[in-house]
């Protein structure tokens, strides 16, 4: 008979997963740092172990990105407004990976949407990707990070 379906005599519950993590270097805004540790003091509250030990290694590995962008660049952080050909106005704030809500206009940095504005600046004219095909927009306003 095969091992893989006997039960063994350990009666303990299986240890989760540890949560996935980016292999991408955790940017993180202000905000998004004060959510991370709201999310982990949550955590310690719910006695959610997997949980803690997620948020004590994000904001351990946290890193706020000086912005030393030109006013009208597109860099971490910062606000966009573009328009796309039909006149419709797009406005997203590039933020880090855990604070990303693109349903609130927060996209992540790592996202191809977020990675074809970078470094654009205000006038230029970009492709971007989303889900419904990619799209020329024309950056029309940074805004500076939110403090």
């Amino acid at each position: 008979m095969s091992r893989a379906f006997v039960k063994d005599d350990d009666d303990r519950p299986e240890r989760p997963l540890p949560r996935a993590e980016s292999e991408h270097p955790n940017y993180v805004t202000p905000a998004g740092l004060e959510r991370l540790r709201a999310a982990l003091e949550r955590a310690r509250a719910d006695g959610a172990a997997r949980d803690v030990a997620y948020f004590e290694r994000r904001i351990a590995s946290a890193v706020l990105p000086s912005t030393t962008a030109a006013p009208d660049e597109v860099a971490f952080g910062v606000t966009v407004e573009a328009r796309e050909p039909s006149g419709r106005m797009l406005r997203v704030r590039i933020v880090g990976e855990d604070e990303a809500d693109p349903r609130h206009g927060a996209v992540s940095w790592t996202a191809p949407f977020a990675q074809a504005l970078l470094g654009a600046r205000v006038g230029d004219r970009v492709v971007v990707s989303r889900p419904a095909g990619a799209i020329g927009v024309t950056i029309e306003r940074v805004e500076p990070p939110q403090a």
